[in-house]
């Protein structure tokens, strides 16, 4: 029996919903689509947010012979015979690689020259950020476009489409679970269907409790462990975190993506208070990808509890989001004459660094923002008797 997802899935641009600012009209997915332009491209971005569909739309409209394997279970052999087995179709050989971060370097090394020749247009799709998991040859041949998170619009665009009758209380709690997933969403209302017959909010929330949802072959439901394990680090909590953390690993979470939300949270969340947890994480990482699992849970794990009883000092991370918000809706504002580089006469005729001095005290900043604070120190975090820091009052 063919899922609800792939019944209601789209096969045309105009039927796509969500990410605008790509298939929009004149945005570039839109434009390569309408002027059938082939080349090969990633989409990065979370779970069930249409980038299997759009790779599928993309192939159909430029009369592709299309090849879809995910990197989860795909090798060297399979990229093989797709090469060597020519298809009945004589248009561009587009090959859609999910999950395209489960590729290994050697992996990824034999899929390049196919690429590089145009033996193959590739599509690959990650949730993880291209720019650690892609090898950099592979990646310079590729576009890449991020894609959002659905918004509660496009959501109730999609639930619409699978005819279901849904009251508005069980609606508003299903886009609260499924956070933008449009395939979580749908996978929920079909379980629950056939496990209920009736979608009403206690039926939702007992199908979601069932083995159906608990974790998918792609870990979906990853971003709701996370969470938990990033906001238990956050809490000084680390029983909690190493819980979470097992849990993850034991679904087959790749360590590398936990061991990069610990570096992360490193200068996030601890920051100032103790700035050596960067080093700490950042040699966490290293060992993920110099021991390699199953020893690497050991680094993994003495990590987590130290990140978990720093202190946290999130000064430096709040400092930085005011500073870009400033950038953002200020725009390029003059740069003070005093801190410009007077590289030529002319810039020094223009007072181009005209009395700059070492460690001057008045403030550095454009005009407008003279005397603006965006780093304020917090108050100096002390570690309690059992190891968790609280703020000093």
């Amino acid at each position: 029996m063919e899922p609800l997802a792939s019944k209601i899935r789209p096969t045309k641009l105009p039927d796509f919903v969500g990410q605008s600012h790509l298939v929009g009209k004149g945005k570039p997915l839109y434009e390569a689509i309408e002027k059938k332009h082939v080349f090969s491209f990633i989409l990065w971005g979370p779970p069930g947010v249409g980038k299997t569909t759009l790779a599928r739309i993309y192939a159909k409209a430029l009369n592709a012979e299309y090849h879809e394997l995910s990197a989860v279970s795909a090798g060297k052999d399979d990229i093989k015979k797709i090469v060597e087995t020519r298809g009945e179709l004589f248009g561009p050989r587009i090959l859609f690689l999910d999950e395209i971060h489960r590729f290994n370097k050697a992996q990824q090394d034999f899929l390049l020259p196919h690429v590089e020749s145009g033996k193959l247009v590739l599509i690959g799709a990650t949730t993880e950020n291209p720019s650690f998991e892609v090898i950099p040859p592979l990646l310079s041949r590729c576009r890449v476009f991020v894609l959002e998170e659905l918004s509660d619009e496009d959501m109730k665009k999609i639930i619409k489409r699978t005819g279901a009758k849904i009251k508005k209380e069980a609606l508003e709690w299903l886009l609260r679970v499924a956070q933008g997933d449009a395939r979580q969403a749908i996978a929920l209302i079909e379980n629950t269907i056939g496990l209920y017959k009736e979608l009403s909010l206690e039926n939702l929330k007992n199908a979601l409790q069932s083995k159906f949802l608990r974790y998918d072959k792609k870990g979906d439901e990853h971003y709701n462990t996370i969470s938990a394990f990033i906001k238990s680090l956050r809490a000084s909590q680390p029983d909690a975190a190493l819980y979470y953390f097992s849990r993850m690993l034991e679904a087959g979470e790749d360590p590398k993506f936990i061991a990069r939300r610990m570096v992360i949270f490193a200068s996030e969340d601890i920051g100032m208070a103790q700035p050596t947890a960067l080093v700490v994480a950042n040699e966490v990482f290293r060992a993920v990808e110099t021991v390699g699992l199953p020893e690497a849970a050991i680094n993994l794990a003495h990590g987590i509890v130290y990140l978990a009883l720093a202190p946290k000092d999130r000064s430096a991370y709040e400092a930085y989001l005011s500073a870009l918000a400033d950038a953002k809706n200020l725009g390029n504002l003059p740069i003070p004459l005093i801190v410009r580089n007077p590289v030529t006469k002319l810039m020094k005729k223009l007072n181009y660094g005209k009395d700059y001095e070492l460690y001057l005290k008045e403030s550095l900043l454009p005009e407008k923002l003279k005397g603006k604070k965006y780093y304020v120190p917090k108050i100096s975090l002390k570690t309690s008797a059992k190891g968790a820091p609280k703020n000093k009052k």
